[in-house]
């Protein structure tokens, strides 16, 4: 089945960003793994060839600022990640408005940015979000002043995972793996285990952990690969990237079979993190099969949010060259991903030349 409809769990948005992942409700086996079969030679990725999409980037600036002042929550959220995913500090200032937004996930999200950033010019600014009324605020404040060089703030996130709120719970985790303090682990194992966590909040300490490196989680994460859900196979491909070890990549592969389309164009965007252009053909196949026709239109947007980030991550002239028309997409979503996606290559572009 490449299309139309799939065994899925309702979508169930994260308090961050649809580009981290799609957060879902699942439920989550053990099974244990002994390994992973032998992959196919793997293509590494070339020094891309950016010149077009070198013309693209004033479109795309603009799309993300106009998305930072837009009146639509979501897609603010997804602009301030976009921000600092691609590192653009010239855009940190109008994040650093976003702190004093009305809108709890806006907040958030602009205090997770300006930590990810180490946007010390917003310490003042964030600082004072330790007091904010909602408490997922407060974390991602106390994440940002961690990462300010605040040592006594992953105190706060580590108390914070033991909360009965299943959403502050899991914000902690997520905030705590991306800490990348090795001594996350030991709560994020505790949280893992715990009979009070929901299944949203063991996934996101799951991840966390591979976040952080940690190879004992693989076959926990293996198993959510294995589900007979698309939505938490992807799940599961975006935390084994996170991974990235050699065992996780030979999984990846595996994935670019997958009958689902979204999580093969998932495997492949994680493989390209890796640096490995193995799910090109997953994600040409997208335009020159057409795979999005006849799908209905919340279906069609989700398919191009993958399609953009895929190429974010591959970025090679086969597949920029669709970038100008994902840039036009009647989806905000989409033209934000794909803002992201000329964002990124231009960053790898840049990145192989200094080497």
């Amino acid at each position: 089945m490449q299309n139309g409809k799939h065994k899925t769990r309702k979508l169930k948005a994260k308090q961050l960003s649809v580009f981290a992942f799609h957060f879902l409700l699942f439920t989550f086996c053990l099974l244990s793994v002994s390994g992973c079969a032998e992959s196919p030679e793997l293509q590494t990725a070339p020094r891309p060839d950016t010149a077009s999409v070198n013309d693209l980037l004033p479109e795309a600036m603009q799309i993300i600022q106009q998305a930072l002042v837009g009146q639509d929550p979501y897609i603010k959220v997804n602009a301030i990640e976009v921000v600092a995913v691609t590192k653009q500090l010239g855009l940190m200032p109008r994040v650093e408005r976003l702190l004093r937004d009305d809108v709890v996930p806006v907040r958030f999200a602009a205090a997770l940015a300006v930590g990810d950033v180490e946007y010390h010019l917003a310490e003042r600014s964030v600082k004072q979000l330790l007091n904010d009324q909602d408490a997922n605020v407060r974390i991602a404040a106390a994440y940002a002043m961690f990462k300010f060089g605040h040592p006594e703030s992953f105190n706060l996130l580590s108390k914070a995972i033991t909360s009965k709120d299943q959403v502050i719970r899991a914000n902690a985790a997520l905030l705590l793996g991306k800490s990348g303090n090795e001594n996350a682990l030991k709560p994020l194992y505790w949280t893992l285990r715990d009979k009070d966590s929901d299944d949203r909040v063991r996934f996101q300490a799951a991840e966390s952990i591979a976040m952080l490196g940690d190879e004992e989680i693989l076959p926990k994460l293996w198993a959510v690969v294995l589900s007979s859900y698309a939505d938490d196979r992807v799940i599961g491909i975006r935390a084994m990237g996170a991974l990235g070890t050699r065992k996780a990549r030979d999984v990846l592969v595996t994935k670019l079979d997958d009958d689902i389309l979204e999580v093969r164009l998932a495997a492949a965007e994680q493989l390209g993190m890796l640096s490995y252009t193995t799910g090109e053909p997953e994600v040409l196949d997208v335009f020159r099969k057409n795979l999005t026709a006849g799908l209905e239109p919340q279906a069609r947007e989700r398919v191009n949010v993958f399609t953009a980030l895929a190429i974010s991550q591959i970025g090679t002239p086969q597949l920029t060259k669709y970038l100008p028309q994902m840039l036009q997409d009647q989806s905000k979503l989409v033209r934000l991903a794909a803002a992201k996606a000329v964002l990124q290559c231009i960053m790898k572009d840049q990145s192989a030349y200094k080497q």
